[in-house]
Formats: C-alpha cells, sequence, structure tokens
C-alpha cells in the first residue's frame, strides 16, 4: 500500500470501493450489528 498518498486521494479511492459495493438493506444492517453486539459481549477482556 502507498503510504505517501493524501488524503483526498484516500478518500477518492474510499468512495470508489465502497460504489462498487451492492446496497445494503436495514435488515442486513440491524443483524450485523446485534452479532456484533454479541460478540464484544462474549469476549473475555485482556488484563494489562
Amino acid at each position: 500500500m502507498n503510504y505517501k498518498i493524501s488524503f483526498q486521494e484516500r478518500a477518492k479511492i474510499g468512495m470508489e470501493i465502497l460504489s462498487k459495493q451492492g446496497p445494503v438493506t436495514i435488515e442486513k444492517a440491524r443483524a450485523q450489528a446485534e452479532r456484533l453486539s454479541q460478540a464484544s459481549k462474549s469476549k473475555v477482556k485482556k488484563q494489562r
């Protein structure tokens, strides 16, 4: 990955990648949020 690109170039590349992705329904987004919520609750936090 090229680390010497500007924020504008990085944002442009990100928008191009997002435009190629398919649309997400609200049901899919809610299901993903629920899965992530459950996964974060089940993990045991590491102690420092």
